[in-house]
């Protein structure tokens, strides 16, 4: 038997409301021979009944229960198993257009390439608004780059500008093998150091205008909030570096790598909930210890602008968030 053409990987947890549109927009693609694997990450509500529902009806269904493991951690099993030539991912609570994976799977096999990305478009659940924005319409990808392949080196100036979301590509099965790709585990914001470090080993690389995804806004999606969860994007960022330098990425991309890491926490800090403020301020502080005692410390202060740079120094300066907020009274 032929290996099929696309794996798609969707993880779920606690996704009744929603589940079902997602494995309808995979069931009914246009392009028949594809491989959905779908796993039930430890749900507690009624997911892995509507699973299996289409499972006992679609002989493409892969179906994973397991106990609750965490997104990074659910699609690395799914990429273990995948057998499809290309691979993609899907969360539970978005979709897909019908004709998504044949022409995005024409595309890929018609310029040989490692990744293809396409464009996604906002759903405001509350509303029914439809959005776009500039982030996940690749528009810092100017017409230079429509119909051809690239490398990744072509987009060296705006790296960090792209969007990293996964589910937003198709990956050639065998590169992702090959550079031994995985998402960290026990996370938020997987996302993040998984396509730096794929898309900076990519060779070649196209992209497709059209948008292939919707990508549901809704009060209990991760990014609605900035709560908690936000606690982890300074360990995602510490991922990112340690990808970066053990891959000999850290030299060529420094400057921007640099601001990248400190911004991301930096902003988070702005608008977090109260009650999670101090405890991301200690993760920020305990980070930024750790760095004055690598060699990277000195990279820090050449190569930060002023408004980080003073964030970066004033977190050192102080020892509790309570006397930082003082300073620095827009956190």
């Amino acid at each position: 038997m032929t290996n099929p053409k696309i794996s798609v990987i969707l993880s779920a947890y606690n996704e009744e409301k929603f589940i079902s549109k997602a494995i309808e927009s995979v069931v009914n693609q246009t392009l028949k021979d594809i491989e959905i694997i779908i796993i039930n990450d430890g749900s507690t509500d009624n997911t892995l009944d509507i699973i299996n529902s289409y499972a006992d009806k679609d002989n493409r269904i892969v179906v994973i229960d397991q106990e609750n493991i965490g997104l990074g951690a659910s699609r690395n099993k799914g990429m273990k198993i995948a057998r499809g030539e290309y691979v993609t991912f899907l969360d539970a609570d978005d979709w897909f257009t019908e004709e998504a994976f044949e022409i995005a799977y024409n595309e890929a096999k018609a310029k040989d390439t490692d990744i293809t990305m396409y464009q996604m478009i906002n759903y405001d659940d509350e509303t029914g608004r439809v959005y776009e924005n500039d982030w996940f319409n690749l528009n810092n990808l100017d017409e230079s780059f429509d119909d051809v392949v690239f490398s990744s080196e072509k987009t060296k100036d705006f790296l960090f500008d792209l969007s990293v979301s996964s589910c937003q590509k198709i990956y050639r099965n065998s590169f992702l093998k090959s550079i031994d790709a995985s998402f960290p585990e026990g996370i938020y914001f997987e996302d993040m150091p998984f396509f730096f470090y794929v898309y900076l080993k990519a060779k070649r690389i196209s992209i497709i205008r059209k948008h292939f995804y919707y990508r549901r806004k809704h009060n209990a999606s991760i990014t609605h909030v900035v709560d908690a969860n936000y606690l982890d994007t300074v360990e995602a960022g510490c991922e990112l570096m340690r990808r970066m330098i053990d891959n000999g990425f850290y030299e060529d991309y420094k400057f921007d790598l640099l601001a990248y890491k400190i911004n991301g926490p930096r902003m988070a800090l702005m608008d977090i909930t109260e009650d999670s403020k101090e405890p991301l301020f200690n993760l920020i502080k305990e980070d930024y210890e750790k760095i004055k005692e690598t060699e990277y410390y000195q990279d820090y202060l050449d190569n930060l602008g002023p408004k980080k740079k003073k964030f970066f120094l004033d977190v050192l300066k102080y020892d509790n968030y309570s006397e930082f907020k003082k300073e620095n009274p827009e956190y």
